[in-house]
């Protein structure tokens, strides 16, 4: 069964997509990695930030975690500050 998950987006990442949050279909089962690949086919400019994190339900997620359609889930960008 196919549903969407949705993600907050900060930072540059709001900035190049110009929306707060996106809607991602994924496939049941899907994982972190899966999510990230079907982010940057819909956001291409999204592929080139580097060190790009996500967080679900609060806690940094590795690529292989599994995700379901009731995790929040957010991109972290590089941050830099003085």
């Amino acid at each position: 069964m196919n549903s969407s998950i949705s993600v907050l987006l900060f930072g540059i990442t709001r900035d190049l997509t110009g929306q707060s949050a996106v809607s991602v279909p994924l496939a049941e089962g899907a994982s972190v990695g899966d999510l990230l690949t079907q982010i940057h086919q819909k956001y291409p400019a999204l592929a080139g930030i580097r060190s790009l994190l996500i967080a679900v339900n609060g806690e940094y997620a590795e690529s292989e975690q599994v995700l379901t359609r009731h995790d929040e889930v957010a991109l972290i960008p590089p941050v830099s500050g003085g």
